[in-house]
This record gives structure tokens, sequence and C-alpha cells, in this order.
């Protein structure tokens, strides 16, 4: 196999091949509309997509990066460049973190662990629940704990390039809410313990600086944002972990398998064949703790950490699905804000990656002391594809792009940003589009310049998780009693655009026809509208956090830059001519 050398190219190559093998469907033009997946042409930086609408922020910075991009690029080919980055990261970080911990699995282990972090259910389901963003914090993790380690060995000395790695990967998990999450847990316990142990204030405080500069965007949305801080209840109750066929709830969530929607799984992890995909991946880790356990280095430290994080996550997870808990907990989150982030359980299994890619690699090193490296691999990366065949090309399928009939495209070129809000008939966040693949979220909140008003009412089921608050739900009980266009106005409501349905009949007979098509109607409502919106002060305040984001990101690529370059002349000096 390659040696330290062409390592990460090693993994780059690998991880790229099995990213390919996933997401081929998605190299087609089109967009995704499909459950949570929601990519169009071209988004726009409006409250909605900033965090300052009526929901919770929980698409900030992404909505936000991807409405900029969209302004250069299409932004069906932003989405899916950031999944597919974000998987090819996903391996060469875990990869690298295998071949950190454990160098006696070589290149060979690296890769398995590579394998690993990128062919299993976790990615597989929330590949099809439409969670592509979930996968940027996922693939930071590895990096995190790369960095951290580096930090923590070195605390005494003043080396730039390890802080500028974790403000890079700690802003790039700050992508979504729960990726800062999944940082704080990882910092907390990798470094902030040990620096605190050492009384190394000034690492613990630059630690935790860094974790605000990363998660910044979405908690000052949060804080000006008019959305409830508590959620409805049931929430733990019905987006707690769901066991799968012949593993029950602890073998599923050590499978990391699980999700709360029994229609976003692969068709091999509805039967009997779950439980066999299970065992196989549990066998590596199994193989590879034992091997781990009897081959202790200066790293094992590390490795405990890593698995008791684990562990801890796993039982926790477990103990979230268990009735009285998951109802105390949803009782708890009506009341106590920011618990409701908590309640899709299954998401926090990504915690149990960093370990389990490291036990991978522990296997591939126990398997090298009877067969040479190459078979070794085989052996491994065989026992975790095979069990798993249908994550391969847009998971069986399910995944493809979409075409938005051309009503979308001309609805938005229509709508202004200088008349009001946006209002759509039929209400409620997900459709069923006869051009797309089961349900989805509404695509109009990312595809006009206007925000587009939401009520936050979220059902699963017939049951209520969420229920209606604030302007939207004044808004959709308005257009529910007819559309009287002077009270949407009063609302601040300039536009509604009806859906392949009949209008509200006093929105039918007082407001302006702006355009008329097979699949959407838009009414404009005249006269002077409402400035509902959010302030000028907290959107100013909102785009700031974003550029401080943002600026974090380029800071930290910069000096990784320049340190390398300065690492490569120093070697280049060193070495005799």
């Amino acid at each position: 196999m390659a040696g330290p050398r062409y390592l990460l190219p090693t993994l780059t190559v690998v991880s790229a091949a099995l990213t390919a093998i996933i997401l081929g469907p998605l190299l087609r033009s089109g967009h995704l509309l499909y459950r949570d997946a929601v990519s169009t042409p071209r988004s726009f930086l409006t409250d909605t997509t900033l965090g300052l609408g009526g929901v919770a922020a929980r698409a900030t910075p992404q909505d936000a990066v991807v409405a900029a991009a969209s302004r250069v690029v299409d932004g069906g080919i932003v989405v899916v460049v950031i999944t597919g980055g974000a998987l090819i990261l996903a391996g060469v970080g875990y990869g690298r973190l295998a071949a950190r911990l454990v160098p006696s699995a070589g290149t060979a282990g690296a890769c398995v662990a590579a394998g690993l972090a990128i062919w299993n259910p976790y990615v597989a389901e929330r590949l099809l629940q439409g969670h592509w963003s979930l996968l940027v914090p996922f693939a930071a993790l590895g990096w995190i704990v790369v960095a951290a380690d580096d930090i923590r060995r070195g605390s005494g000395r003043r080396d730039v390039a390890p802080w500028a790695h974790l403000a890079l990967a700690t802003a790039a998990a700050g992508f979504i809410p729960t990726g800062s999450v999944l940082a704080a847990v990882m910092l907390t316990v990798i470094l902030i313990a040990p620096l605190l142990r050492r009384r190394r204030w000034t690492g613990c405080a630059a630690t935790a600086g860094i974790w605000v500069l990363g998660a910044l965007p979405w908690l000052t949305a949060t804080a000006l944002g008019t959305a409830p801080s508590t959620t409805g209840a049931g929430g733990f109750a019905v987006f707690g972990v769901r066991a799968e066929p012949g593993l029950g709830t602890l073998g599923t969530v050590a499978g990391l398998g699980g999700i709360w929607n029994a229609d976003a799984v692969p068709a091999s992890r509805t039967i009997w064949w779950a439980a066999v995909a299970t065992l196989a991946m549990l066998l590596i880790v199994t193989v590879g703790s034992a091997w781990l356990w009897r081959h202790r280095t200066a790293q094992t430290r590390l490795i405990a950490v890593l698995a008791g994080i684990a562990l801890l996550t796993a039982g926790l997870v477990t103990l979230t699905a268990v009735g009285p808990v998951a109802d105390g907990l949803s009782t708890l989150s009506t009341h106590v804000p920011g618990i409701g982030l908590f309640r899709d359980t299954q998401k926090y299994l990504a915690l149990l990656v960093p370990y389990f890619t490291v036990a991978a690699a522990g296997a591939v090193a126990y398997a090298r002391r009877w067969v040479p490296a190459g078979f070794a691999m085989a052996a491994a990366a065989l026992l975790i594809v095979a069990p798993l065949p249908d994550l391969a090309w847009g998971v069986g399928g399910s995944i493809r792009p979409i075409t938005y009939p051309g009503d979308w495209a001309r609805v938005s070129a229509a709508v202004s940003a200088d008349h009001g809000a946006v209002a759509v008939w039929p209400t409620g966040a997900v459709r069923r589009y006869a051009f797309a693949d089961g349900p989805s979220l509404n695509p109009l909140p990312r595809m006009v310049r206007a925000p587009v008003t939401e009520s936050g009412l979220l059902t699963v089921d017939g049951v209520v998780v969420d229920p209606a608050s604030g302007r939207g739900a004044e808004v959709d009980k308005t257009l529910a009693d007819g559309g009287s266009p002077s009270t949407l106005a009063g609302l601040g409501v300039g536009w509604v655009v009806v859906e392949n349905a009949s209008p509200p009949a006093d929105l039918a007979s007082s407001a302006t026809v702006v355009f008329r098509g097979d699949d959407l109607t838009l009414y404009r409502i005249p006269g002077p509208i409402a400035d509902l919106d959010a302030s000028t002060a907290a959107r100013v305040t909102v785009l700031a956090a974003h550029v401080i984001w943002v600026s974090t990101i380029l800071l930290a690529l910069a000096a990784t830059a320049i340190t390398a370059a300065s690492a490569r002349g120093a070697a280049r000096r060193r070495t005799p001519r």
C-alpha cells in the first residue's frame, strides 16, 4: 500500500470514488425536491433565509450560503457540490484520524476507516430524509478531533496551525445548529477538559471563542428572530430513534441506524438483513476494539475518550427512546428553550463514528498479522459495503433530480421584494407535487425575493408536533377564512401564491392576478402593505454574524495555507543539496 507521503491523496481518491458511486444520479442536471432536501435555481437573502422568519433557525447559515453561491452558480449545483464535498472530506478526515491513532494499520487501515465513514446507515438514512447539510458537520468531526489532539499535545507551544485547523473545522460544523452541538461535545471532552486540568485558561477561552464564532449566525438569528424558543409536545416521542427489524433499539443505535421516519430508510434496512448488516459492522468494531486494547500506545487515552463518547451517546440515545423518558423530555421541551434542538436524537449518532472508524483501522491492523494489507483491506471493505448495497446510486435510485415546471420561474421573477411578504395557499410546509417523488417541503421560500410567511405548524402522522404560532398562523387563518386582502395587507402580506387549488373566495374577488399558469397562480394584494418584517437592525446584525462566520473560515484557510507553505520551505532548506 502507499506510504505516509501518499496517505492524503490515496484517501481522497478512495473517498471521491465512494462518493461518486453514492451521488452518481445527482450529477445530471436538475434540482433536489424530496422530503427536507430542497434546491432551487436561485435563492435570495430574505428574512426567511437568514433565520429571522416565524420558524426556528434550523437552516442557518446553510440557506444563506446557498443563496449567496446561487448568485454565481445554479443552486442545484451548489447543493450537490456541498454534499459531495462533505462526503469526501468525511472520508479523508476520519481516515486521517485513524492513521493518526492506529499507525500500524497503515494506509489500508485509513482507507477502511474512510469507507466506514462514508458507507453506513447514518449517511444513507440522512440522505433519504433530505438532510444533506447534516453531512457537513458529520464530516467536520474527524478534523476537529485531530486538530484538538494537536493542540492538547502541544498546548505549551505557540503554533498557529492547529488553532487554524480547529477554527476551520468548527466553523464548518456550524453550518447548521446541530453541527455546533456535535462540535461542542467533542471540543469539551477532548480539548477543554484537558486544558482545564492543566489550568490553561487562555486555551479554554480560545476554544470557547472558536465555538462561538462557528455558531454565531444561528445564535444571533435565534436571539433576534420571532420564532418560539420552545417546541410543541410529543417531539421526542415522534422524532426519537426507531428500532429496525431484528435489532431492538440498542442494536439499531449500535448499527448507526434508526431514523424516526420509516420511509427514509434503505430497503435493505427494512427487513431481517438489517441485523446481518449491523452484525458485520459490529464485527469489525469489536475485533478492532480488542486489538486496540491489547496494543495500547501513547494515543490510547484519546482512543478511550472517543470510545467513552460513543458508549455514552449510544446509551443516551437509547434511553431517550423509552416511552416515559421521551414523554418527559417532550414535556420539558415545551417549557425550556433549546431542548427541542435535541429531539431528533438519531442525529447525534454521528458521535459514534470517530471511534468506529478508529476501531475499523484496528481491525485491519489485527488482520495484517495473518494476511497482506491489501487482503485485510478488501475483507474489511466487503463487510462494510456488501451489507448495505442500496446506498449506491442515489440510495437505490431514491434520490434523483427533478425539473421545476415553468410556472415556478415565472412566479419567482414576478414577485418583487418591495411589496410585503408572500403567503401560500393551501397552507402548510409539506407538499406533494406531481413532478416530484413523494412528499417535500415547499420550495417557494427559497425561490422568491420576498420572505414567505410560515406558521411553524408541524404534523407527523396526524400528530401536531409543533403548533402554529405568530404572524404565519394569523395569515393561514385569514386564508382559511376567505383571504380578505385588507386583513392580509395588515399582516404584511403583499402576494399570495395559489398552488393547484381553488383560491380563497375573498382573495379571488378582490386581489389582482399577476400570473396564472397550469401549476401556480400569483395574486398581488392591492393597497399599502404593513411592514411587519424583521427590523433593519436585526437584519444588519444577523448579516454581520454571517460575515464574521465566513471571515473565520477564510482567515483559517489563509493561516493554514501560510503555515503549510512555511513548513514546506523549512523542509526544503533542511534537505541537503
